[in-house]
């Protein structure tokens, strides 16, 4: 399960209260993962990321940077994990890639899509949730130490939100958006409201990218 959504939503709060939730109400052991990072090798990518010091990047280096990181993340963390029963929450995926290097960016899908297939192989979500934040409410919420990808500015940032935005109306089975401007506990509820519809239509199976 992956939860993602524009720098600033609050995804990453969600992520936490959600698998605490988890570990207090299901028996199932639960391990959590972040992107780009999550191992020795995708954090050292992450600070390469990052860093504004990175600065002139070109979207395609990001592309794959972020790729060879969820490669490495696939290998060593989420297939061992899922191979021993456990869920697992992921802050961020592919679907942010599309957003970021993809909408944003400039990449074409297509392209994105193919290495992802790559780097991930047979392993892809069956549940996506995007928390939907307006741009100047999430510049409210950033540090103000901007990283790289943060320091892009509001019409990259637009872009990035209507990127997830299109992702959801392309694949409403597997995505979900909330709005994520309330206050977290009230989020949070219908983080639960939303999972709980979900299981019923569709169940937890892992899915397979959309063409």
């Amino acid at each position: 399960m992956v939860f993602d959504g524009p720098d600033g939503s609050g995804k990453s709060t969600q992520f936490k209260m959600f698998s605490n939730w988890v570990r207090g109400h299901w028996s199932v052991p639960v391990t959590e993962v972040r992107e780009p990072g999550g191992t020795s090798i995708g954090e050292q990518i992450r600070t390469i990321l990052l860093d504004p010091k990175n600065d002139p990047m070109t979207v395609r280096c990001e592309m794959l940077l972020y790729m060879a990181s969820r490669a490495q993340l696939l290998a060593e963390r989420i297939r061992p994990a899922l191979e021993a029963g456990h869920l697992v929450l992921s802050d961020r995926f592919v679907s942010s890639t599309l957003a970021y290097q993809g909408t944003a960016g400039g990449l074409s899908r297509d392209e994105i899509i193919s290495v992802a297939r790559v780097a991930v192989g047979d392993l892809w979500p069956h549940n996506i949730v995007i928390f939907d934040v307006d741009v100047a409410t999430a510049a409210k919420r950033l540090n103000p130490l901007l990283d790289r990808m943060e320091q892009k500015g509001a019409i990259f940032h637009e872009r990035v939100r209507q990127g997830y935005l299109q992702q959801a109306r392309e694949d409403p089975k597997r995505v979900t958006v909330l709005d994520a401007t309330r206050d977290q506990d009230r989020v949070f509820g219908d983080l639960l409201q939303a999972l709980t519809l979900h299981a019923q239509a569709y169940g937890p199976t892992v899915g397979t990218p959309t063409s």
